[in-house]
């Protein structure tokens, strides 16, 4: 689990393709610190599996599904990328509960600076704003950001200097892919609203009765 703070800027080293999956290589210092193989590393807000480390950094294999679901297959030699290393038991909660595991990706519509802060907007499919809510939490890019505002097309977060200082946000142009991971809480809550295959029959347990007791 991951809590999107974004613990240093890595560098691309490499990115090498198999086809439809590969291995990319990472210049990082900080959060190789500790780290041993077998260990989660979110790279760009992707829970990567570390599979080498070395005095550059770490490896870790990209699989098909990876590639399909995220920006990763767009990264170049020398691009910057969010690194966070898998929070420890013990461990400050400083975001909101992240999995590494995206939903999908995002296009930057618009970047306005808004006093300190700029604000981005972002496309995204339906699936995914359905579970987007203002004032709700996202993770962009392995980011965790609070959602400023959602309509039927898109949905718009603000970068205050600090995040867009220690993350690639800000580094980015209108036009730029981002990755999203909806907030894990909302993904359970509507899987288990959108199916009754676990309630019995003759259940009385419904909306109303949900409602009527102080349950909604």
């Amino acid at each position: 689990m991951f809590t999107g703070i974004i613990e240093e800027l890595g560098t691309v080293k490499s990115v090498m393709s198999g086809g439809c999956s590969g291995e990319i290589k990472i210049n990082a210092a900080v959060v190789t610190e500790g780290t041993k193989i077998g260990d989660s590393i979110a790279v760009n807000g992707v829970c990567l599996t570390v599979t080498a480390i070395s005095t550059y950094g770490f490896s870790a294999d990209v699989m098909p599904e990876t590639l399909h679901r995220t920006s990763l297959g767009k990264l170049r030699p020398g691009d910057s990328v969010n690194l966070e290393r898998a929070m420890p038991a013990g461990g400050r909660f400083g975001g909101h509960i992240v999995t590494g595991h995206i939903d999908g990706t995002g296009m930057i519509r618009k970047i306005t600076r808004d006093e300190i802060a700029y604000r981005l907007n972002i496309s995204a499919p339906k699936t995914i704003l359905a579970l987007i809510m203002e004032k709700g939490s996202v993770c962009i890019d392995g980011v965790s950001l609070t959602v400023t505002d959602v309509d039927e097309s898109s949905f718009g977060v603000s970068i205050i200097p600090h995040t867009g200082a220690k993350t690639t946000l800000l580094k980015k142009s209108v036009g730029d892919t981002v990755n999203i991971e909806n907030d894990v809480v909302g993904k359970y809550v509507q899987r288990l609203l959108s199916n009754d295959f676990n309630k019995p029959e003759d259940s009385k347990i419904t909306f109303d009765f949900l409602s009527e007791h102080g349950f909604m």
